[in-house]
């Protein structure tokens, strides 16, 4: 064995080595990630467990009371009425989208510039905060100076005078209205990604095959986007369940507290009420919902895989 071989190390150990360094240097570079997801969820989250434990006021000594909150959220019923009132916000709206980013895409999967110009129009709305839009369409469905009120009133077909606001199913379909707006862009776009994902030759053979347009739609373009479909459905359902701003603008919770939703009502408690332990409660319920729904879209996803 010459000098150069009893120096140089086996290609095994610089390997073993070279791995090392580099899962250190991993670690290191994500430090700051994990410092952060620390900060911001991981400590939050601890502290709002143990202050829905605690009878916890603004202002004042909080009072150790086991589940005596959650106890309490099961009994109340303004939040009951809340969280049924989500569920049927949830259940109205999510179709809504899902069917309107469908054809969306549909109608703008081509690649030609006259396609790729609606692409952008349909999706502007989503760059605008929720809030911002909520301001707008309050402004244009407000009575006597709102824009649309005055012009379908022009046209016979509303009451520019009349409060719609103060009318739950008026009030309820603006509010859809300017979250089917908002969002669909963003729907439309998911599916859109996931409609150009399938190859044109699965499409080309069922043609030969002699399948007509629906049934290569219905047996092919859908089971080949069902991971798409779970991802839009979670974030539709996950969005609907947190929805705030546009009813805290719009509707104030109203009329008489028929628009209130389970955020809503958590806010109500925690900085009008200053209850911080039960809306901590409250929360902590949420987002068990929302961890049912996560635990739903990864069942999804994972029987698309092994369809």
């Amino acid at each position: 064995m010459t000098a150069l071989q009893q120096i140089t190390p086996p290609p095994r150990v610089k390997h073993g080595r070279i791995t090392q360094r580099r899962g250190v240097l991993g670690l290191l570079l994500s430090l700051p990630a994990f410092a952060l997801l620390g900060l911001f969820f991981i400590w939050p989250f601890i502290r709002t467990i143990y202050m829905s434990l605690n009878d916890w006021p603004l202002l004042g000594t909080p009072e150790f009371i086991g589940f005596g909150n959650y106890v309490k959220a099961f009994g109340d019923d303004q939040f009951i009425r809340a969280v049924g009132f989500t569920f049927f916000y949830t259940i109205v709206i999510t179709p809504i989208l899902i069917i309107l980013a469908f054809g969306l895409a549909f109608l703008v999967r081509k690649g030609t510039r006259a396609h790729r110009f609606f692409q952008t129009v349909y999706f502007l709305p989503v760059v605008i905060g929720l809030a911002s839009g909520s301001y707008i369409w309050m402004f244009m469905w407000q009575s006597d100076i709102g824009p649309t009120t005055q012009l379908l009133g022009s046209w016979g077909l509303v009451d520019p005078q009349k409060n719609y606001f103060a009318d739950f199913w008026t009030a309820f379909a603006i509010v859809l209205g300017m979250v089917t707006w908002k969002v669909v862009g963003l729907q439309m776009l998911l599916v859109l990604s996931g409609i150009q994902g399938i190859p044109d030759e699965v499409n080309e053979a069922a043609r030969i095959d002699g399948a007509t347009g629906w049934q290569s739609f219905w047996y092919i373009t859908v089971p080949l986007l069902r991971p798409t479909l779970a991802l839009v459905l979670v974030f539709s359902v996950a969005g609907s369940l947190l929805a705030f701003d546009q009813f805290y603008i719009m509707t104030t919770g109203g009329p008489a507290g028929s628009t209130l939703t389970a955020v809503y009502e958590i806010y109500r408690n925690g900085f009008v009420k200053f209850d911080v332990g039960y809306a901590s409660a409250l929360s902590i319920l949420l987002m068990l919902v929302l961890g049912v729904v996560s635990a739903g879209q990864m069942l999804l996803l994972r029987n698309s895989d092994n369809a």
